[in-house]
């Protein structure tokens, strides 16, 4: 079964604002759930653009939630996340003037850091995942670093769908890039700009196991409401 994860940074980015309290990323969280989101993800950046400290934890802290937790490599943000303890981790690039992430880990230049960074959460029995481009030298260091889980990016992949342009080559790449992390017995996610089409055409690849998907669909919100944008994500990912 295809998991969705929901991604709910942009309601803290709603609340932020107005710099008050609503609406309220715990709420959100809680919501999402109900409605079949199988994880919440939030990103914990280093400038706090959206989701601040006291709502990861809060988060963290819900027994019934399964939280991925998305950081950087920075030393105060890993050290942050081992405190609160979330069931899952996705170490992600980030850059500070980056408005959305940009692509994958660079996986050659970070291997070490990266390595020690992992060894740390499995250490507390805490399933890690990287973020990474579709290359298959990025799942053969991943699979180095002991990683559990990659989280292939689906950004270009994505917006080569929205454009209408040839997407063919690049649903390959994935497709070959899913297959090869599956058969190192490496789980595979995937994430970054996907909307109901792009997810469409990926869930159609058996080796991906889970989505994460959050700008769309708290967007989308906008118009249709959370509940059905939800749902609907779940129906696509279910077929």
């Amino acid at each position: 079964m295809k998991r969705l994860g929901v991604n709910i940074d942009h309601v803290a980015t709603l609340r932020n604002a107005r710099g008050e309290f609503h609406p309220d990323p715990i709420t959100a969280a809680k919501f999402v759930k109900s409605q079949g989101a199988d994880s919440i993800t939030i990103h914990l950046r280093e400038d706090r653009r959206h989701i601040n400290d006291l709502d990861a934890k809060k988060i963290c802290s819900k027994k019934n939630l399964n939280v991925n937790l998305e950081i950087s490599t920075n030393k105060n943000i890993v050290q942050n996340a081992l405190k609160i303890g979330p069931k899952y981790i996705c170490i992600v690039p980030e850059k500070r003037n980056e408005v959305t992430t940009e692509g994958g880990l660079n996986l050659v230049k970070n291997k070490y850091k990266i390595k020690k960074i992992i060894n740390m959460f499995k250490k507390k029995k805490i399933r890690t995942s990287l973020f990474i481009n579709p290359r298959i030298k990025d799942i053969i260091i991943s699979k180095k670093l002991g990683t559990d889980c990659v989280e292939i990016h689906t950004g270009y992949f994505s917006n080569l769908v929205k454009s209408r342009k040839n997407f063919s080559k690049e649903l390959l790449n994935i497709k070959k890039c899913s297959k090869f992390a599956s058969d190192l017995n490496i789980e595979v996610h995937a994430g970054h700009g996907l909307d109901y089409r792009s997810t469409k055409l990926l869930s159609k690849i058996r080796e991906i196991k889970e989505f994460n998907i959050g700008h769309f669909i708290i967007s989308e919100s906008v118009f249709f409401g959370l509940k059905k944008v939800v749902r609907k994500f779940k129906k696509i990912i279910k077929n």
